[in-house]
This record gives C-alpha cells, sequence and structure tokens, in this order.
C-alpha cells in the first residue's frame, strides 16, 4: 500500500523563550541569529529542501515579528535596490516567502498548554496525509533532518517516526528515551517512549530531539487527551498511545543536533558554524590564544 507523501510542516514557535530573556523579551527566541541567520530561518530552508508544501506556524500574538521576518517585504527590497545593494534584497527575498505563491498559514495558540496542544492548534490547516512537525530549537546542520525521515517514512517506517540520537547514561533525564524493541540499519523499531527517566529506569539510551513525521491519527489522539507533565498536552504522550496501534520507530539522524533552547547549546552552533568559514578565522585564534597563551608560545 503506498503511503501518503509528507505535505505539511508544523512550527511551533509560540514559546516566550524564558531562558533567554532579557533577550526574548522583545525579540522572539526564533529569531535569535546563529551567527548571521535566525533560527527559524534554517528550520525553513530544512522544510524547503525536503519538498514540504504548506509551512503552518503555531504562533502567539506577541511574537508577530516571526510573520514580519518569514514573509517577503517588498519595501525593504526596494529599499536595499535603491540604495545600490541589490544583491542583498534578491537573498532577502530567496529566503522569504510569498504571500501569493507559497502556501504559508499563521495560527494562534494563545496560552502555553503545552508542544501537543500546539500541534493540535494546526489540525484544521494541513493537507490530507501525514505531517511533519519541526522544532527550531532544536538546529540540525548537514544533511537536512527532516528530509532524511520523509525518505524512511517514504520506503515503509512505521505510522509515527521521531528523530533520534544516542546520549550518554548520565544525560537521559534530560529527553524523550525510546524503548527499542529492534533495529534495521539506522531505523530503530519502538513500542514506546519515557520521558527524561533516570539512568536506571531509562529503556535505552535513544533520546528523542526535535523533529518528527506523524501519522493524521495524532489529531484525534490530541484532541481527547488529557494534561499530562506540568499539567500540558504533551506530544510524547499521544505518540506513547499510537505507538500500538499505527506504530513507532526511530531514525537516527545522519546530521549534528545544537540544543539552540539553552544558551551554551546556541553558543556551540555559533562556534561551529564560524569554524567552517575562513572569514572568522582570525577572531577565533586571537580568542583560543587569549585563553590558551601556550598556543602562542
Amino acid at each position: 500500500m503506498t503511503k501518503s507523501p509528507v505535505r505539511t510542516a508544523i512550527f511551533p514557535v509560540a514559546g516566550l523563550g524564558t531562558r533567554f530573556l532579557p533577550a526574548t523579551k522583545a525579540t522572539p527566541k526564533e529569531l535569535l541569529p546563529v551567527l548571521d541567520t535566525p533560527l527559524i530561518q534554517y528550520a525553513i530552508d530544512e522544510a524547503r529542501d525536503a519538498g514540504i508544501e504548506r509551512m503552518v506556524f503555531v504562533s502567539h500574538p506577541s511574537k508577530s515579528a516571526i510573520e514580519r521576518h518569514v514573509m517577503d517585504d517588498v519595501r525593504l527590497r526596494t529599499e536595499l535596490k535603491a540604495r545600490g545593494k541589490a544583491a542583498l534584497a534578491t537573498e532577502l527575498r530567496e529566503a522569504a516567502f510569498c504571500e501569493i505563491e507559497d502556501d504559508v498559514v499563521f495560527t494562534m495558540q494563545h496560552e502555553p498548554l503545552g508542544l501537543g496542544h500546539a500541534v493540535l492548534c494546526a489540525r484544521a490547516h494541513i493537507l490530507p496525509g501525514p505531517v511533519a512537525v519541526i522544532l527550531p530549537d532544536d538546529l540540525i546542520l548537514g544533511k537536512g533532518c527532516i528530509g532524511e525521515m520523509i525518505e524512511a517514512y517514504t520506503a515503509g517506517a512505521s505510522g509515527h517516526l521521531v528523530a533520534t540520537m544516542p546520549v550518554v547514561a548520565e544525560e537521559t533525564n534530560k529527553y524523550g528515551i525510546l524503548s527499542v524493541t529492534g533495529q534495521d540499519a539506522n531505523l530503530l523499531k519502538a513500542d514506546g517512549m519515557v520521558e527524561k527517566p533516570a539512568p536506571e529506569d531509562a529503556p535505552s539510551l535513544d533520546a528523542v530531539v526535535g523533529r518528527y513525521v506523524l501519522d493524521p491519527s495524532i489529531f484525534d489522539v490530541l484532541a481527547t487527551q488529557p494534561p499530562g507533565a506540568g499539567n500540558e498536552i504533551q506530544l510524547t504522550d499521544a505518540i506513547n498511545t499510537g505507538a500500538g496501534t499505527v506504530g513507532l520507530a526511530g531514525l537516527r539522524f545522519s546530521g549534528e543536533r545544537f540544543d539552540c533552547g539553552a544558551k551554551a547549546g546556541m553558543l556551540r552552533a555559533i562556534l561551529h558554524i564560524a569554524s567552517q568559514d575562513p572569514e572568522y578565522d582570525e577572531v577565533l585564534n586571537e580568542y583560543l590564544a587569549a585563553a590558551n597563551p601556550s598556543l602562542a608560545a
């Protein structure tokens, strides 16, 4: 039986970004730059490269700057061209969505009721078939993670597919951990997930990170699901509910993940990207020399 294609991606972007205050008092955390590119742009580019047709942003009324960033700004581009910056204007146009040509939806999550609730807020706007969920906080560089997951899903992965990466035992209490029942190369068969278990209680060392390809039945489950941890509607709970019926698998993606929802992870991402560009060699070398005087000797 041929599976329906993954045509919709949901971006839950309604969070307040409290871990980055005061920077996020006026600027949404998704617009914080990783060097010179906002987090949300990496997520959008990843979805575009995967062939996603419709982008659904689940936002909050206080975060209108996100919509301003992702949509084309004709007035700004005209001003840039008038100032002799045509190349920059073209770059902005290519990165942005066109109101006429692109299929983009903004819908609101007015209260912080959990990731599962945010996904449910997008229900009225999804195209038929399975849906991708991309958390911009999880920056994954290298091969596009959601594209890699869609390939695996199309090839026959279970009804719900989550992105996983190996962690050390001491870090299982920071993640949802997959309960693995079998393995085929980088695809893990599973019967559920355990949210932030202590190392001695973890069913595996395969942590779930912010990429999902979900069977459309997830919305029926979320609609009737009671609040879980933190009195919020948890996406993990809904995936667990469906694991026994539609199936569950994890994909050990090939890219490199940075937790940009935390300051240390954001700094790691910035340093990683800067280290790939010779333009920043002088700055990085200056810092390394100052931090390790013996290296300059």
